[in-house]
């Protein structure tokens, strides 16, 4: 898929993106991994959709190693039958991705390989760095030669430089760990190791579960789960976990106090899957309790409450339980829209709006309709939809957004653009409301934020109010090296 179509969907969708997702397996009994990673990837698509990967070893064979696969597309489109006759390891890792920083292209498909001095790395990196450019400027200046345009390359880079000088890889890990600023949770695969590390304020998520004599290391529970695995705890923000034929070992001098942590509040709003529980909060009673905020501060007099699939629907259920309004289901969504439709000519009287979503008429006609939708971005689509329900007959659109206004941009791994480009950014409710063509607009306030998740974890509020837990960098480099 060419940058220039990546670029077009994006405005057709607008909705978030995140960066990628991270499934990780060690079998302590030597048998092959790859179809259980296959399975997990499965589970984290909706994480990414623009490429995916799976690396894996033998920690019995020779150190150096790796049988790798990957490629442009959907897990089930880059894993053909056969794909994974050839990748025999008892050690692996793979990756779901979409690009936040760096081009959509197959030379940054993850996993990474790297094959240095003391043998292998295979690396997989959900997050976004802050100081990738330094630390690049650093590695080239010393003569490292990039084959990709991606921060996660930089750490790996850092990583088998460090390991030059360090007794074993995890320490590598650490020390690569105090140099790199921003957002990561990664999976590391040595020739006899898979470790998990979690950057100290614990943006993105990474949790262990076990199957048999199996460890796994992944972004989402959901995906523990598909593959019949159990959870066993979540990494701590700042902890490096080693897992070895001994079993787990954690390292937690790199942890923090937990106040100063910063979960991605998107996670439970908008990016981890409805199933998934991230540092024992559950995803979709975060979803619920949004909706029932939002009936509780924004009230509105309907007939009927609906969800913009699939991210809107259980906030939709929450508000219909806490207003009485009874729930629907407004929204008929095409299951088989991938991430490459083509998008219509301008000239065409096809929407892309419509070729993923078309509307009940019998459900919405005569009717007033409150619609809840996780987010308001550019605000290319919200109007169309809109549009779409009043066209059906809503007598009344009212629209409840389960998020507070995108009012600056993300530097830490979700695809939240410059302010310029957010709809929000120097409008009032009331004008976002014009424009969308609603009856009536209201956004989750910002102080329920911590509610969402029982006031139990601190989180980033960063593109909400612009105060974010650590120093942005002076320059917007995101996507700096796209081609």
């Amino acid at each position: 898929m060419t940058q220039n179509v990546i670029h077009e969907q994006r405005e057709i969708t607008d909705k978030l993106k995140e960066e990628c997702g991270v499934f990780g397996m060690y079998d302590l009994n030597g048998a092959d991994v790859a179809s259980t990673i296959y399975y997990g990837l499965f589970a984290l698509q909706h994480r990414g959709q623009e490429s995916c990967g799976i690396a894996v070893s033998e920690t019995t064979g020779p150190k150096g190693k790796v049988n790798s696969f990957k490629g442009m597309g959907l897990v089930n489109e880059v894993f053909l039958p056969g794909s994974l006759d050839g990748l025999h390891g008892d050690i692996g890792v793979g990756h779901v991705r979409y690009s936040t920083a760096g081009a959509s292209t197959r030379e940054n498909a993850q996993p990474l390989v790297l094959n240095y001095i003391k043998g292998t790395l295979g690396l997989a990196h959900n997050g976004n760095l802050i100081n990738a450019q330094e630390l690049r400027d650093e590695l080239v200046y010393g003569g490292a030669i990039f084959q990709t345009t991606i921060d996660s390359e930089v750490i790996a880079y850092h990583i088998a430089r460090e390991r030059v000088h360090t007794k074993n890889v995890e320490e590598a890990v650490k020390r690569a760990a105090r140099k790199i600023r921003g957002a990561y949770s990664l999976i590391i695969m040595s020739p006899r190791k898979l470790i998990g590390a979690r950057d100290s304020y614990g943006f993105k998520p990474l949790c262990i579960g076990k199957r048999d004599q199996s460890y796994i290391l992944a972004s989402e529970t959901c995906a523990l789960e598909t593959v019949g695995a159990q959870f066993v705890r979540d990494v701590l923000p700042g902890e490096i976990v080693t897992i070895t034929k001994d079993g787990i070992k954690s390292d937690t001098s790199l942890c923090m106090p937990k106040e100063e942590s910063a979960r991605c509040i998107f996670e439970y709003i908008y990016f981890a899957r409805p199933d998934s529980h991230i540092d024992g909060i559950s995803v979709y009673e975060s979803r619920i309790k949004a909706g029932r905020f939002l009936a509780m501060d924004s009230p509105a007099e309907a007939d009927l409450v609906v969800g913009v699939p699939e991210s809107g629907n259980a906030a939709a259920l929450g508000y219909s339980l806490e207003s009485g309004i009874p729930y629907g289901t407004a929204f008929v969504k095409n299951a088989y829209v991938g991430r490459t439709f083509i998008k219509p000519k301008q000239s065409s009287r096809e929407s892309s709006v419509r070729v993923k979503l078309n509307v009940l008429k019998e459900e919405v006609a005569g009717k007033r309709v409150i619609m809840i939708d996780d987010s308001i971005v550019r605000g290319t689509t919200s109007d169309r939809i809109v549009s779409m329900l009043k066209e059906a007959g809503a007598k009344e659109v009212h629209m409840r957004v389960s998020s507070p206004p995108f009012l600056w941009p993300c530097y830490f791994g979700t695809d939240v653009p410059a302010r310029e480009q957010l709809l929000a950014y120097n409008r009032t409710v009331e004008q976002i409301c014009d424009i969308i063509g609603a009856d009536s607009l209201a956004y989750l306030k910002e102080e329920r934020l911590e509610e969402l998740v029982d006031q139990k974890l601190s989180i980033c509020k960063g593109c909400f109010n612009g105060k974010y837990p650590m120093e942005p960098p002076k320059e917007d480099i995101r996507g700096e090296y796209e081609k």
